[in-house]
C-alpha cells in the first residue's frame, strides 16, 4: 500500500533553496522536480493550509484568515483550531476513500484540534486557574501524547512561539514524526517544520540569520528524508508562502480610531477593542487585514479612508473579493492589501490612550490582530531574560506573575507575508489523489 509524507517547510522559498544553505533540500528537488506556485490570498497559515487540506479556497471552505470576527459573539477570534470551521472534505477523507483501511495523520498542521486525520497531534497550552500558562500538547489518540512526552520530554511550547521562537520544536516535531510513523504506521502523514519561519520575520529573508535557518531546517529534514528512504515512504515538500521583506507597518485601526468609527472600552487592564460598537475595525493579519463596518457606516467614506493610508496596495470589496476566491460570510467588507515592504500592525489605541494590558506579552488569543512583534524580547529591558527566569520561579511557587516584556516598536519586524508571494512543491507528482492545489502552479 502506499505511504507518503508531506512536509510543510514554512517559509521555503525558490531563492533559499538554491542559496547554497539546503544540500539535503536542493537535491532532492533536482531528482523529485521543483515547482514554484503562488499561493492564494491571504497568504497566511490557516488559509493555506484550508486551500491546500481541501483543494478549495476561502469562499468555499470558509477560512478566510489566521482570525476573523464573528457577528455571532460581537467578538474577534484569533487562531480558531477545529477542523469544524472547514466547509468541506479534506485529504483525509478523500484518502481514506481511495486507500481503504489506511490511517492518516496530521502533525502540528492547523486545523488538528479537533483533526479530520485518525491520528493527530497539535501545541495545546495548560492554563492553570492561577494564570501559569504550560508547554502541552493535545493527541488523539489521548494515549499518544503520553508516549511522545515520555520519549521526547515535554513539548518545547515557547520555542515554537515567542521571543525563544527556535530550532528546539522542529527538532521536537521530526523526532514525533518519526516515532509515529513507525509506530501507528499511517499511510499519509502530514508534518509542520515551523524553523524558517522565525528568523525569516525576525532578520528578513536575505539576511544572514534567514541562511543559518535554513540551513538547521534542512539537517532536519535531512533525517525524515533519511528514514523515509529507508521505510520505503514517498515524501512531498511544499512550503505554504513566502516571506518577503518588510521595513514599516501601516496601522490601519488607528487611522479608523482618528476618524471616530473605532470604539474602545476603557477597561481597568487598558483599552479594550470594542468591535459591535464600532462602525469599522480592521482584522490585521500579515500584510493583509479584513475591514469589518456596521450597517451605519458610510462604506465609499471608510474605503477612501483605507485607500489614502500609507501602505496600503488596494481595497477589495465584497464583489471584488469574489474575483480571488475571498468572498465568504466570515471576511470583512473590505479586504486590504499592503503595498511590498509594509504589513499591517493590529493596534488600535492611540498614543493617547492606555495599552491593554496584554499588548507587551506573547497573548495570540487576546490580540484582535496577529502580532509578529511576540518573536522579540523589548531591547529597552535589558535585564529582559532574567526577569523572565524570576517570573517563571515565582509562578511555579504559585504567584501571579505577568510578562510585559513584548516590545511595541514594530520596526524590528523585516520580513512578512500574506500577499502574493512564491511558494515550493517539490516531488509534485506524487501529490496524492485529489484535492489538488497544483492549479496555481506557475
Amino acid at each position: 500500500m502506499q505511504r507518503l509524507l508531506i512536509l510543510d517547510v514554512v517559509g521555503l522559498t525558490p531563492a533559499l533553496l538554491h542559496s547554497g544553505a539546503m544540500p539535503r533540500l536542493e537535491a532532492f528537488a533536482k531528482l523529485r522536480g521543483c515547482t514554484e506556485w503562488q499561493p492564494g490570498l491571504p497568504a497566511v497559515t490557516a488559509s493555506v493550509q484550508a486551500d491546500i487540506l481541501t483543494g478549495m479556497r476561502p469562499t468555499q471552505h470558509g477560512i478566510v484568515g489566521n482570525g476573523w470576527y464573528d457577528q455571532d459573539y460581537g467578538e474577534v477570534r484569533m487562531w480558531p483550531q477545529s477542523a469544524a470551521l472547514l466547509q468541506g472534505k479534506t485529504l483525509h477523507e478523500h484518502w481514506r476513500k481511495a486507500n481503504p483501511g489506511s490511517l492518516t495523520a496530521q502533525l502540528f498542521w492547523w486545523w488538528n484540534l479537533p483533526s479530520r486525520a485518525d491520528i493527530s497531534v497539535t501545541p495545546r497550552p495548560t492554563y492553570w486557574a492561577d494564570g501559569r500558562k504550560g508547554p502541552d500538547i493535545h493527541s488523539n489518540p489521548a494515549a499518544l501524547r503520553k508516549r511522545l512526552i515520555q520519549r521526547f520530554g515535554a513539548f518545547p511550547l515557547f520555542n515554537f512561539w515567542g521571543p525563544a521562537a527556535g530550532l528546539q520544536s522542529t527538532q521536537w516535531i521530526v523526532d514525533a514524526t518519526i516515532d509515529v510513523i513507525q509506530e501507528e504506521r499511517p499511510g499519509l502523514c502530514l508534518s509542520y517544520l515551523p524553523h524558517l519561519d522565525y528568523d525569516l520575520q525576525r532578520f528578513g529573508p536575505d539576511s544572514p540569520e534567514a541562511t543559518q535557518a535554513a540551513a538547521a531546517v534542512d539537517s532536519e529534514v535531512g533525517r525524515l528524508l533519511d528514514f523515509a528512504a529507508a521505510e520505503g515512504i514517498e515524501v512531498v515538500v511544499l512550503s505554504e508562502y513566502g516571506i518577503e521583506s518588510v521595513s514599516q507597518a501601516a496601522f490601519p485601526n488607528r487611522r479608523l480610531r482618528e476618524e471616530g468609527l473605532l470604539k474602545i472600552h476603557s477597561a481597568q487592564n487598558g483599552s479594550l477593542l470594542d468591535p459591535g460598537n464600532s462602525k469599522a475595525f480592521a482584522v490585521c493579519n500579515h500584510q493583509c487585514a479584513h475591514v469589518y463596518l456596521s450597517p451605519e457606516a458610510d462604506q465609499s467614506s471608510v474605503r477612501q479612508i483605507l485607500e489614502e493610508l500609507n501602505g496600503v496596495e488596494s481595497v477589495l470589496d465584497k464583489e471584488e473579493q469574489s474575483s480571488i476566491g475571498l468572498n465568504h460570510a466570515r471576511s470583512g467588507d473590505f479586504f486590504c492589501i499592503a503595498q511590498k515592504g509594509w504589513w499591517f500592525a493590529y493596534p488600535y489605541w492611540l498614543d493617547t490612550e492606555p495599552e491593554p494590558d496584554f499588548a507587551r506579552t506573547v497573548n495570540i488569543h487576546a490580540k484582535p490582530g496577529y502580532d509578529p512583534c511576540e518573536l522579540f524580547l523589548n531591547p529597552n529591558v535589558p535585564a529582559a531574560k532574567a526577569m523572565i527566569a524570576f517570573k517563571l520561579l515565582a509562578k511555579k511557587l504559585g504567584f501571579r506573575a505577568p510578562m510585559p516584556y513584548v516590545p511595541l516598536d514594530t520596526s524590528l519586524v523585516r520580513g512578512s507575508h500574506g500577499r502574493s508571494s512564491t511558494a515550493v512543491l517539490l516531488n509534485a507528482s506524487a501529490w496524492p489523489i485529489a484535492p489538488s492545489f497544483k492549479g496555481a502552479e506557475n
